[in-house]
């Protein structure tokens, strides 16, 4: 690999963000990280909270700009009730918040092209959506099935990406030379669970890192926060900590992986 980096002047370098709920926001001090190193990105993709941070990036908001966002808006304000429906809550009114950072609401108009994957409920498949409505992705690939109303796409029902792919490195393979995935799921081994939300949280959480490792060696890089995986889906809380503490784990994976230091040498 440090032959082929050194060969490579101009490398097509792909990027992989898992789902993850709040820890989501992850993905934005990786980023951050990465393109203070030079690091730039000629493919993204990206399930449900990942969905949403590099639709950010793909768009040309800054990783940093992307966590003052979350900060700053309150979510609860573009979410209602979905009484009587197939979900407690209806996501669909985050449109008037998305719509400020997405105006041209087009997959295909973003700066680096994006995947988004999706779960298509009323088939019972796996999908990539990498053209057409911009918003209705990202909501349809972080649509937790239960929580949130199914979001309608061509008459069909969507939901969460992760259920089927919780880490959608597939669609860079052979596009890339590069893959550098970022996962924010990790668990610590424990000797006692504390109580039922958190046994749930963690059962939940192994669910969707069950091939974790067989994807991981599709990647030329992984960066995965130790622990990440014990914080709530819904933790908002945890925002402005998932962030730094994300930043600081690639820092470490820029300074000790012989691989990432030679593809920063390049200057990408």
């Amino acid at each position: 690999m440090m032959e082929a980096l050194a060969e490579n002047k101009k490398m097509k370098i792909g990027l992989v963000l898992s789902g993850g709920g709040i820890r989501g926001i992850a993905h934005l001090g990786v980023l951050k990280a990465l393109i203070n190193a030079g690091i730039r990105f000629s493919h993204i993709s990206g399930t449900s909270a990942g969905s949403i941070a590099g639709a950010f990036y793909a768009a040309g908001i800054d990783p940093e700009e992307g966590l003052n966002i979350f900060m700053k808006t309150r979510l609860l304000r573009f979410i209602r009730p979905a009484v009587g429906s197939l979900g407690l809550i209806n996501i669909e009114h985050t449109s008037e918040l998305l719509k400020e950072y997405f105006p041209e609401d087009d997959i295909e108009k973003l700066k680096i092209p994006l995947t988004i994957a999706a779960t298509d409920f009323s088939e019972g498949k796996l999908v990539y959506l990498t053209k057409g409505p911009l918003i209705r992705a990202i909501q349809a690939s972080s649509c937790i099935p239960g929580i949130f109303k199914p979001i309608m796409i061509n008459n069909k029902m969507y939901v969460d990406g992760g259920i089927l792919n919780n880490f959608p490195v597939e669609p860079l393979i052979g596009k890339c030379d590069f893959i550098i995935g970022s996962s924010c799921n990790h668990l610590k081994p424990v000797e006692k669970i504390s109580g039922f939300s958190a046994l749930i949280t963690r059962a939940g959480v192994m669910s969707i890192n069950k091939d974790m490792e067989q994807k991981a060696s599709l990647c030329n890089v992984l960066i995965e926060p130790k622990g990440l995986g014990e914080i709530s889906t819904f933790d908002m809380k945890k925002a402005e900590t998932i962030y730094w503490l994300a930043y600081e784990e690639t820092l470490k994976s820029l300074k000790n992986n012989p691989v990432m230091a030679a593809l920063i040498s390049q200057g990408n």
